[in-house]
């Protein structure tokens, strides 16, 4: 052994030693650094709290764009701090180690219900439509990174101070506006207190009622009879929001089991009613007196129909016609309290729920698109809003009441009365809903009734569309009357759709949809979308990813001429290809966060809820009968339409014979209507 080979032991323990000292001077290095950091943009916190602090205290009011920004200004600032963006590695540690929900049990969760779904379909599946969904689901899955439940809870928290953004400005502007209060100031505060007390009632009404989908998975997959009354059940509890939901769902029962989609159906006329404390507190709010004042035979516990905005009544009402009191049937429609609320908690908690899939499903990969569909939500949502305003209805309503005098075929109740939650109507009194309407007759006399009230609802529709540019925007079969000799009523207008300017963007999608032509396609959805500015500047992209789809299924690109031949050589399996084309290409749209504004979606629903009409009335009939009598129809509609105006020049004419005899005068101004009056 040499003699230097001491000093080489010693030396080992010597480097080892070094070696530890620099790697805990790297460590006290990156420490001294994360410390920084937080000390940092803890030093920036107040630079997010003071122009929020400024505007709490200024003297001036506010408006809601103010503090939006404010608060935004705020949370940019929490979501920089080190704490914050720290939960992420928390969170990928703990999901790491399956402590919490991870992207594998995420793609086994949708695994399972893609699985419940085919085991659950009223006809067998196909395996190419199988395989199409997970070719989607594998084009859907690129995104940035999971959020961490720092960043997912902060976006949870905006989400709710977004929603009382209003009430907040309010309270606010009460406070600033002087330091001494006095009792009205003091009441007003108490009012936007108590919003946020009832506001809470419903939210947990809402949130329990969601507890109903956990035995739906448990029910037999094709027991059809015990889903549907799960689903019933879950929208009941739910209230008005889903009710209304359930309505534009039924209206596509075609789309549906047959259990479900007659369950749902009940929701067009059968909800649950509003209490007769509720029914006195709209009137004493619209009127200053009860309904019993006011009416004969007015029971506020038993009404003739409920619906998800409002309960129906009958009842008697003395009217002065030629200086004499006549006692009439009135309809009275009062709307349901706190209905604003109820569609904004909905849409709240619709929202956190699809934000919390962050927490119990996380993957990275569904980001984009499950904020496509929160956005698309509150879209759809929206155009529900006109629906809660009566005076809005009362215009519509005294709008196409004026249009229908111009017609023979199809009628709108006269309109007496209206404030924002009561409206009072003429009284229909031999007319039934359409669905009552076609099961009380024989077959005998079926087939005849059917053609001829089909024959009606098209003319009635394509006037409204073509000739006034404006149609009713719900026409579900609980919004059609039919009297014994198929004259139309149509009621519910509190949601009226404009087609002015809306041809050019449908058309243009339809002939892109037809021709398979990726540019068409993608310039027609862009101006359907909410954001046309920033998804202009993502066209490329978008015609990219169509292009891509449309060469995965294989679907040509047609010219302009000569494509009906096209379309005829490939027959009805090619049509159907394309169909399908078309959805999957609209799914693909959605996922890079492109939203179709509300009025294309209410346009949609509109068209879908009057298809449906259309179809309750050849129930138990083929659908060849069907197609065959649209066809007609439509040949008909130029004979139809001037049969009709023809009735109405008879009608005048009769009309006026009638004002220039006294006793058929005094006849003809019984039946007249008062003129409306709204508060």
């Amino acid at each position: 052994m040499t003699q230097d080979s001491p000093d080489k032991s010693r030396s080992k323990p010597v480097k080892m030693a070094q070696a530890a000292l620099n790697r805990a001077g790297s460590s006290t290095t990156g420490l001294l650094r994360d410390i920084g950091d937080v000390t940092k943009s803890t030093l920036a916190l107040p630079g997010g709290v003071i122009p929020l602090a400024k505007l709490l205290s200024a003297e001036d009011d506010i408006t809601q764009e103010q503090l939006s920004s404010a608060l935004d200004r705020f949370f940019r600032v929490l979501y920089r701090h080190p704490l914050t963006s720290g939960t992420a590695r928390a969170t990928d540690f703990l999901r790491k180690r399956k402590m919490l929900p991870n992207e594998q049990s995420t793609e086994d969760l949708i695994r399972f219900v893609v699985d419940q779904a085919v085991q659950r379909s009223p006809v067998q599946v196909p395996d190419y439509v199988i395989n199409e969904f997970w070719s989607f689901f594998d084009e859907l899955f690129s995104a940035p990174e999971l959020k961490g439940m720092g960043e997912v809870t902060l976006d949870m928290l905006r989400v709710v101070l977004r929603t009382y953004e209003p009430q907040l400005v309010e309270i606010i502007n009460l406070i600033n506006a002087g330091r001494r209060f006095n009792a009205w100031q003091l009441n007003q505060l108490m009012q936007r207190a108590s919003i946020v007390r009832r506001d809470t009632e419903i939210m947990r009404r809402q949130v329990k009622a969601l507890r109903y989908i956990k035995p739906f998975f448990e029910t037999d997959p094709k027991d059809f009879s015990a889903q549907a009354k799960i689903v019933a059940q879950m929208v009941r509890e739910f209230g008005p929001f889903f009710i209304k939901m359930a309505q534009a769902a039924a209206a596509n029962s075609d789309f549906l089991p047959e259990e479900i989609a007659k369950e749902l159906a009940v929701f067009h006329e059968d909800v649950p009613p509003m209490s007769g404390a509720e029914v006195r507190q709209a009137f004493q709010e619209s009127f200053g007196r009860s309904p019993e004042q006011m009416y004969m035979d007015f029971d506020a516990d038993a009404p003739m129909r409920s619906g998800s905005i409002g309960s129906v009544y009958i009842a008697k009402k003395p009217f002065t016609v030629d200086g004499e009191e006549v006692l009439r049937q009135v309809v009275v429609k009062v709307g349901r309290q706190n209905l604003d609320r109820e569609f904004i908690i909905g849409k709240m908690v619709l929202g956190l729920a699809i934000m919390s899939s962050q927490y119990w499903a996380p993957h990275s990969k569904l980001t984009p698109f499950l904020r496509a569909l929160q956005e698309q939500v509150d879209e759809f949502v929206h155009g529900f809003h006109q629906e809660l305003d009566f005076n809005l209805e009362a215009r519509n309503q005294l709008k196409f009441y004026e249009r229908s005098m111009e017609s023979a075929t199809w009628r709108v109740p006269a309109l007496y009365t209206a404030t924002h939650r009561i409206l009072e109507m003429e009284y229909l009194e031999d007319a039934t809903s359409l669905i009552r309407a076609i099961e009380k007759l024989s077959p005998e006399k079926r087939r005849r009734f059917q053609k001829r009230l089909a024959e009606r609802f098209l003319y009635t529709l394509l006037s409204h569309i073509f000739v006034y540019k404006e149609c009713h925007g719900d026409l579900h079969p609980g919004n059609i009357m039919v009297d014994a000799e198929g004259e139309l009523y149509l009621i519910d207008w509190g949601n009226a759709v404009q087609m002015e300017g809306k041809w050019i963007g449908v058309w243009r999608y339809l002939v892109g949809a037809v021709l398979a032509d990726p540019e068409l396609l993608a310039d027609a959805l862009i101006d359907l979308s909410t954001d046309v500015e920033n998804n202009l500047q993502r066209r490329d992209e978008i015609v990219a990813l169509l292009k891509e789809t449309l060469a995965k299924k294989n679907i040509r690109t047609l010219r302009r001429r000569g494509f009906l031949w096209e379309l005829a050589r490939g027959g009805m399996e090619g049509l159907h290809r394309r169909g399908q084309t078309v959805l999957h290409l609209m799914s693909n749209t959605q996922h890079l966060g492109l939203v179709i504004r509300g009025d294309y979606l209410h346009l949609s629903r509109s068209i879908f809820a009057a298809a449906g009409s259309y179809a309750v009335i050849y129930t138990d009939s083929t659908r060849w009968t069907m197609l065959r009598d649209l066809f007609l129809g439509l040949g008909r509609m130029p004979l139809i339409f001037a049969g009709d105006r023809a009735k109405v020049r008879i009608r005048r004419v009769r009309e006026r014979v009638a004002a220039s005899i006294p006793m058929l005068g005094d006849r003809r101004r019984e039946v007249l209507p008062p003129s409306p009056t709204l508060h």
